[in-house]
């Protein structure tokens, strides 16, 4: 056996078992180096020209992301909305875009207030529903169906394989934002997606200290190359040192993962049936919207993520002051927004997202760390019996 057919979990602890070729080491060097020196006769024939797009502390954490998705080739991004944003500066004007009514916020507010501006026709929909993406989808016209699954902030569940069927008939490509579930509990490639997109901020990295995105294309295409374009000609690209620090949270990627996992699972359990809690949202409840669909396509849990609603009152039938109170009597649970670190984080989404946002006044985001479990608990019980 080698590092190459090695299980995901092995590839990840060993970071594809690459040695430095220089000194021996296990673990990479960080390259400062901006430029690379031409060949006596005036070629590259390193590959390195600038160090733009062409860092070799790039290396490891790309060939790292590809094979844990089995996919053909990564790229690393400066953030999440850097890569993301990257697919659908590579369409042109006019092209049709589907995407979800429940997404990550900031990438829906981009599309609706500056990516139409460029001439994308965006629609967004509900895309747990494979008969309302057939509706949709505009044969020829559309060219882009971007899925998140299980989608911030309700966890909806998109099924990925019937919807990347309807989109491929129709010519479209489809891009999976896979940030939740990570390559621990989802292949999207394996399942007909074209790209895999992660805010690698969260689950990839795990210690809320990088900010970074990638893309993992499942093939060579006219629209990777044009995404390849755009990271190395408008400059959205990963410092060394943050490209080294990813590839060191990702040897822990599969340990974080299944912790969190474990624990979103028990506390979800805890308060499914909880009298200060009106709805737990988590794909692993079997009375949850899209459980089976997620039965199907993930695998070894269900994220580490979930929201919990926490039941209004009297003055209060929106819920919204006792989940505020709710997050600011936690103790454990960190007052934070963004998610995926070993620290657990409680945000009352609806502040944040502000009008037009699809999270209800009274819903609390749950980012479930590597803590103990029954701590995390008891911490929630007691800030609920304040209310």
């Amino acid at each position: 056996m080698n590092e190459t057919n090695a299980k995901p979990a092995t590839i990840a602890a060993q970071a594809l078992g690459w040695i430095d070729g220089e000194t021996r080491s296990i673990v990479a060097p960080i390259h400062t180096s901006t430029t690379y020196i031409r060949d006596p006769d005036n070629q590259y024939r390193t590959g390195r020209i600038y160090a733009r797009d062409n860092n070799p502390t790039f290396d490891q954490a790309e060939a790292v992301l590809t094979a844990l998705e089995g996919g053909h080739a990564s790229l690393l991004f400066a953030s999440g909305m850097a890569a993301a944003t990257a697919v659908f500066q590579a369409l042109a004007p006019g092209d049709h875009v589907l995407a979800p009514k429940v997404m990550y916020w900031s990438l829906r507010n981009w599309l609706m207030n500056f990516a139409t501006h460029w001439g994308l026709q965006v629609e967004f929909l509900d895309m747990a529903d494979p008969d309302a993406v057939q509706r949709a989808i505009r044969p020829g016209a559309t060219k882009l169906v971007w899925i998140e699954t299980p989608a911030n902030p309700l966890w909806t569940i998109t099924d990925i394989a019937a919807t990347c069927a309807i989109a491929h008939a129709a010519g479209a490509a489809v891009a999976v934002d896979s940030t939740v579930a990570t390559p621990v509990l989802s292949r999207p490639l394996a399942l007909g997606a074209d790209i895999v997109m992660h805010a690698a901020t969260k689950y990839l990295n795990g210690h809320s200290d990088v900010i970074a995105g990638t893309l993992t294309t499942r093939e060579a295409s006219p629209l990777w190359a044009r995404i390849k374009t755009i990271r190395a000609q408008l400059g959205g690209i990963l410092g060394p040192f943050e490209a080294w620090l990813l590839t060191r949270g990702m040897r822990t990627l599969f340990v974080r993962v299944r912790a969190s996992c474990a624990g979103a699972q028990a506390i979800a359990e805890h308060f499914a049936r909880h009298p200060a809690i009106e709805e737990v949202l988590y794909p692993g409840l079997p009375g949850f919207a899209g459980h089976a669909v997620a039965q199907r396509q993930m695998t070894g849990g269900f994220g580490g993520m979930l929201s919990i609603r926490v039941r209004g009152g009297a003055g209060d039938e929106s819920g919204e002051r006792p989940a505020i109170a709710t997050a600011a009597g936690v103790a454990l649970w960190k007052r934070a927004t963004s998610l995926g670190g070993v620290e657990s984080l409680i945000e009352h989404r609806a502040s944040i997202e502000g009008p037009g946002t699809p999270a209800p006044a009274n819903l609390l985001r749950l980012s479930v760390g590597i803590e103990d479990p029954g701590d995390l608990i008891a911490d929630l019980e007691q800030a609920l019996a304040k209310q």
